[in-house]
């Protein structure tokens, strides 16, 4: 009986070693194939950035280098001399603030009283509401423009902002994220003599602050991004933001991609800095337990 437990002492312990070992190859698998994704993922950037420190000469060379040569600023100081980059820049950033803080504060108060409040047709307003999801915003282009011309908001700030000040998706999520708020709160502080608007500003909406960061990632993402709304409603060249600037500057005769990259790389930044001071929220708002159906 010895022999056969110290003979089976050895195995276990050889069988454990090997499963520690399996264990630390399937981690270095897994390791080398996400530092392959990032490298694939980040490359295309990172020539991007690098490009448009090039002059056109050097883009076009072969074999490709990934850093530049001859170090220039000329793509620079061309976009911002020979284009209104500034005015487009400052357009985007106007646009989606703007549409970011409506998106969030009418879809948080929309949330609010679908998941707070009892009304006659509750239900189906709401299956309304997420039937509109499913419909491309393509069937929804004629008839927003229609309603654009007949309130003469073409290239104007509000042809950009007001289609998009609520979006259906968002109401749905912070709806989902105020059902987790105890009623008993709301009730004591309606004791206390809050008043409805008081009670969602002041209670409701602090504690929702994972899903405010959520949505306002996603709305300012989908509003910075939006190429298609600003390219039918706007024709003045001042008014263009920065995506649609950048889309003009492809010209028949000569196409200059440094300065081209320069406008996409400066175009990419607001995105970057704004996930950058969120994501810890945002985070936070995605794993943030269980979401009630």
């Amino acid at each position: 009986m010895l022999v056969e437990r110290s003979v089976a002492r050895p195995r276990a312990s050889s069988a454990i070693k090997t499963r520690k070992l399996l264990t630390s190859a399937g981690r270095l698998v897994v390791w080398l194939a996400l530092l392959a994704g990032v490298f694939m993922t980040a490359i295309p950037y990172i020539y991007m950035v690098s490009a448009t420190f090039k002059p056109n000469t050097e883009i076009f060379a072969f074999p490709i280098t990934l850093w530049p040569r001859n170090v220039t600023t000329f793509n620079y100081a061309q976009l911002f001399s020979e284009f209104p980059f500034a005015r487009w820049f400052g357009n985007s950033v106007f646009v989606a603030s703007v549409r970011t803080l409506l998106s969030v504060f009418l879809s948080a108060l929309a949330g609010f009283g679908f998941a707070k409040y009892k009304f006659r047709g509750q239900h189906v307003l709401l299956v309304i509401l997420l039937a509109t999801v499913m419909l491309p915003f393509q069937i929804l282009l004629v008839p927003l423009f229609i309603e654009m011309v007949a309130f003469r908001w073409l290239n104007t700030y509000w042809a950009v902002i007001v289609p998009f000040a609520a979006n259906a998706f968002h109401i749905f999520l912070m709806r989902q994220y105020m059902l987790s708020i105890p009623d008993e709160l709301l009730d004591a502080a309606r004791i206390d003599g809050c008043s409805e608007f008081r009670i969602f500003a002041t209670i409701a909406l602090p504690i929702m602050k994972p899903g405010l960061a959520v949505i306002s990632i996603l709305a300012f993402v989908q509003s910075w991004n939006d190429f298609l709304w600003p390219l039918i409603v706007l024709s003045d060249i001042n008014m263009f933001t920065a995506n649609l600037g950048v889309a003009t500057m492809i010209g028949p005769y000569r196409i200059q991609y440094g300065t081209i990259m320069a406008g996409s790389f400066l175009s990419t930044l607001p995105i970057i800095i704004f996930f950058l001071l969120m994501q810890r929220q945002f985070i936070a708002g995605l794993t943030a337990g269980a979401i009630k159906l």
